[in-house]
């Protein structure tokens, strides 16, 4: 049986919903909505930058960012999230979830603003200075998976934790929805004023100067939230799990917990002074691999495959739209108008089928557990997948326009109430204290790996080869179906590697890890020296 728990350990899993649960929420959901705005909205205005700075006076097709330049402005955040997630989810273990929260959160709001400003001398100068800061902008919204994930957990009871945690991945749905409303306003807003004769007279040069403000105004709007939540999240005391298991500093735990809880809660000292003598096994040992090994491998596997899926429907939907029909041709449309309608797009999609699935796992997750929902998720992920592609040429028939996006926006719909959001919340629950930011952070940086994949493999895979036939930068419809297919085939994996993953439904922290059991052991040996190996 498993050893009894710190006395404030027992206090926050049986903690009844008070209104701090729903603070932590706001505080660590706010992040989220900032991080989904910040990556997605450049998708939003790709198109925007290639006609204002790639198009050829006198050209009969407007300008598009060439394929590598693209790639690098749609990929590079995505690489610097992945550096993030792995520095700062080790940097929450050793330093504590607090310290670090706060650094992911001012790097996220310089960068945000930076990247608007973004300067150069020529076309080129420009884009490498968007993907400098873009980098280091993903750098900071990486560190915020691990650790808004861990705070969470550690914060909530066992009973709801699941919905909580769920509840904060959410936000992410706000956040997508919100970059399309203020790409909408903005590019109306300029449309407004600059609807000469001449812009409509000859739409694939109709980039009025003033386009190059929609594109800054846009991205640099992220700003504002993060800046909004800074203050809360310095007041926030560090979680009881990290003072208590990882600092083994009980008694300021307890003091921490009291005011949060609005509860006397008084820790033994005995049981306190035990646990700060004891040793514990550290990531890079045997003793963890026997442990956790096939866990971590099946949080990392199903955070892959699915975000190679997810990001790769994220963030090449104007092409998808386009390439099925659902957008008209670039070059029938303004650059203000373009991009009007692709946000318009997007946010409908958000609104249809992202939000709602997010906010069906919140509703679900402590009913049916995690397991179910993941594997559910890929199920019917393929499932809808498969529907698209094999009769594509179905639905790109004039007139089946709809039916496709009904079928597109429920894969985002089973992709929230499924993996997307069970990938985030599984490895915050099912690995020791001292170690669960470390592991989260590299559960999601293998996603961010995926994404990685899927952003630079579905621009070459999908890329047109015949520019007679579609407007340049658009992907033709073979390569939308065979990327369809491949990414039926990533999901078909993550629902087999579910199978490593445990449930953690109904269960304390310490259960869900093993942490209780792992004490029992040692203490039944004889021996309460595990060697520890420094992470």
């Amino acid at each position: 049986m498993a050893r009894d728990q710190l006395q404030v350990l027992n206090a926050l899993d049986v903690a009844k919903t008070q209104w701090y649960h729903f603070t932590a929420i706001v505080i660590a959901g706010m992040g989220f909505f900032t991080d989904a705005y910040d990556l997605f909205t450049i998708s939003l205005v790709t198109k925007l930058l290639g006609r204002i700075y790639y198009y050829k006076p006198g050209s009969s097709t407007p300008g598009s960012l060439p394929p590598n330049v693209s790639a690098a402005v749609n990929g590079v955040a995505l690489c610097g999230t992945l550096a993030g997630q792995l520095f700062f989810g080790w940097l929450g273990d050793k330093l504590g979830r607090k310290r670090a929260y706060g650094m992911t959160l001012m790097l996220m709001v310089i960068c945000c603003i930076a990247s608007g400003l973004s300067f150069g001398h020529n076309a080129k100068g420009v884009m490498a200075t968007l993907c400098f800061f873009r980098f280091w902008l993903g750098f900071g919204v990486g560190g915020d998976y691990p650790l808004s994930a861990t705070i969470m957990s550690e914060y909530a009871n066992k009973k709801t934790r699941g919905a909580f945690i769920a509840a904060v991945f959410a936000m992410q749905g706000f956040g997508n929805i919100t970059g399309g409303i203020v790409a909408l306003i903005v590019s109306a807003g300029f449309k407004a004023k600059y609807n000469a004769p001449a812009y409509e007279d000859n739409p694939v040069a109709s980039t009025p100067p003033a386009s190059d403000y929609a594109w800054r105004i846009i991205l640099m709007f992220g700003a504002i939230p993060a800046l909004m939540t800074y203050y809360s999240r310095m007041k926030m005391p560090e979680t009881a799990r990290y003072t208590a298991l990882v600092a083994k500093n009980a008694k300021q735990a307890a003091a921490d917990m009291t005011t949060v809880l609005q509860m006397d809660i008084e820790e033994d000292p005995a049981k306190a002074a035990e646990l700060s003598s004891r040793d514990q096994f550290g990531l890079f040992s045997k003793e963890f691999l026997h442990r956790h090994g096939l866990h971590l491998m099946g949080t990392c596997v199903c955070w892959f495959v699915l975000d190679i899926a997810f990001y790769s429907q994220n963030l090449f939907q104007k092409d998808i739209f386009s390439a099925v029909g659902w957008l008209p041709k670039a070059k029938t449309m303004s650059a203000l108008e373009e991009l009007f309608k692709i946000a318009r797009a997007q946010a409908i999609v958000a609104l249809c089928g992202t939000i709602p699935g997010y906010w069906f796992t919140v509703a679900f997750i402590d009913i049916v557990g995690r397991f179910a929902i993941q594997l559910m998720g890929f199920f019917m992920m393929t499932v809808f997948m498969l529907g698209l592609g094999i009769p594509y040429h179905h639905w790109t028939t004039k007139g089946n326009h709809v039916g496709f996006i009904v079928m597109y926006a429920f894969t985002f719909f089973f992709a929230n109430f499924g993996p997307n959001s069970t990938t985030f919340i599984v490895p915050a629950e099912i690995f020791p204290a001292r170690l669960r930011s470390t592991c989260h952070g590299i559960s999601a940086a293998s996603g961010k790996a995926g994404a990685i994949i899927g952003a630079f493999g579905f621009l070459y895979a999908a890329q047109s080869t015949d520019p007679a036939k579609t407007d340049p930068g658009y992907p033709t419809g073979i390569g939308i179906r065979n990327s369809l297919f491949v990414l039926a085939g990533c999901n078909v994996i993550g629902f087999i590697f579910t199978f490593f993953v445990p449930e953690a439904n109904g269960k304390s922290l310490e259960e869900a890890s093993g942490e209780n059991e792992e004490e029992e052991e040692m203490t039944e040996s004889g021996t309460g020296n595990t060697r520890t190996v420094p992470v």
